[in-house]
C-alpha cells in the first residue's frame, strides 16, 4: 500500500476495513471512528485524491492507489492551506471530527479551488460535527480558496 507517500506493507484480513489497517495496524491514529457505517464522516481519508469513508472500504478494494491520511494532508498545498485556515478561523472545538473535516475540504479545495456554499454543502454534507461548529468550518474553506500557500 501507498500511504503518505511512503510504501506499507501489511498483513492483514481483506475484509478488514481500511480504518483498522490505519489506526491498529500501522498506529495511525489521526483518522477517528464515529459511526462505523459511513454517515459521520470523521474516518475519511484520500484514496487518489478522492475523499472516502475508511470504515466502510475494506483494504482489499484498495489497490494501488494512493491513500493520504490526515497525517500526510498538510504536506499537500492544498492541505496545508485547509490547517491553516482552521488554526486561523478557530474552528476547532472538541477536535474529533476535525481529521475528516479537513480531510473532506481538502479534497473539495483540490477539484474545486473556488467553490460556492453549494459546492461546499455538496462535499461537506455527511460530515458531522457535533460542537455546530459548520459556520467556522465554512469560513475556513473560504479562507483556504482565496488564501496562498502557508510556508
Amino acid at each position: 500500500m501507498k500511504i503518505n507517500g511512503e510504501d506499507k506493507t501489511v498483513d492483514v484480513p481483506d475484509n478488514m476495513p481500511l480504518l483498522w489497517v490505519l489506526r491498529d495496524v500501522l498506529g495511525m491514529t489521526g483518522t477517528k471512528y464515529g459511526c462505523g457505517i459511513a454517515q459521520c464522516g470523521a474516518c475519511t481519508v484520500h484514496l487518489d485524491g478522492r475523499a472516502i469513508r475508511s470504515c466502510q472500504m475494506p483494504v482489499s478494494a484498495v489497490g494501488s492507489r494512493a491513500i493520504t491520511t490526515i497525517e500526510g494532508i498538510g504536506k499537500t498545498p492544498t492541505g496545508a492551506r485547509i490547517q491553516k485556515a482552521w488554526l486561523d478561523e478557530e474552528v476547532v472545538q472538541c477536535g474529533y471530527c476535525q481529521s475528516g473535516q479537513i480531510m473532506s475540504a481538502s479534497a473539495l479545495l483540490a477539484t474545486t479551488p473556488k467553490p460556492d456554499d453549494a459546492d461546499i454543502n455538496a462535499a461537506m454534507a455527511g460530515n458531522i460535527c457535533r460542537c455546530g461548529t459548520y459556520v467556522r468550518i465554512r469560513a475556513a474553506i473560504k479562507r483556504a480558496a482565496e488564501g496562498e500557500q502557508p510556508t
